[in-house]
């Protein structure tokens, strides 16, 4: 009988292993942050607990040469050497579609109330969009491809979605006609 009880006293329970496997787990990761917080300078500390977002999309212009855009709360210092700045506000991912008489933004704004977006015409070139709810800030300077008639713009939020519909600005004739008159 006591071969039989050391048996049992070496067998674990499936809940045991979980167990063990999460606490290697946690300690992976804890490692993961202690070297991370080393490999930063003094002015690039990060406040570990904020969420950080960063993507990209690459998209092949007419032209045939390559945009980048980045969108999250992830962005590059421009000052002096480069480094990584973690703000509240995220920029949101952005589309801009050029048809033939309209331009149509489309950005993706998950969890933010529609009565706390702002969209903004700062020219006929520029507009600017912010929301906010609770946790999450969104905020996107946007460059349209051409001249929009921003008198007429209209803009749908829908499941996280904000699209906005700019009609682009009639360009009348560049010439003038002169009038030829008799002496």
């Amino acid at each position: 009988m006591s071969s039989e009880n050391e048996r049992k006293r070496r067998r674990r329970s499936i809940f045991d292993l979980f167990d063990e496997l999460f606490r290697e787990f946690e300690e992976e990761l804890e490692e993961l942050e202690r070297a991370f917080r080393r490999s930063l300078g003094p002015e690039e500390r990060v406040e570990l607990g904020k969420p950080i977002i960063y993507g990209f999309r690459i998209e092949i212009g007419p032209d045939g040469i390559p945009k980048v855009y980045e969108f999250g709360n992830v962005k590059r210092s421009m000052r002096g050497r480069p480094r990584i700045v973690v703000s509240e506000e995220r920029e949101p991912l952005v589309d801009i579609y050029e048809d033939e008489d309209k331009i149509r933004v489309v950005l993706e704004m998950p969890g933010v109330d529609e009565n706390k977006i702002k969209v903004e015409a700062v020219d006929e070139r520029h507009i600017v969009v912010e929301g906010s709810n609770h946790d999450r800030k969104y905020r996107k300077e946007i460059e349209l491809p051409t001249d929009a008639n921003v008198d007429a713009a209209e803009a749908v939020y829908k499941n996280g979605v904000l699209e906005i519909k700019l009609p682009k600005k009639k360009e009348g004739k560049k010439g003038k006609l002169i009038k030829i008159s008799k002496e």
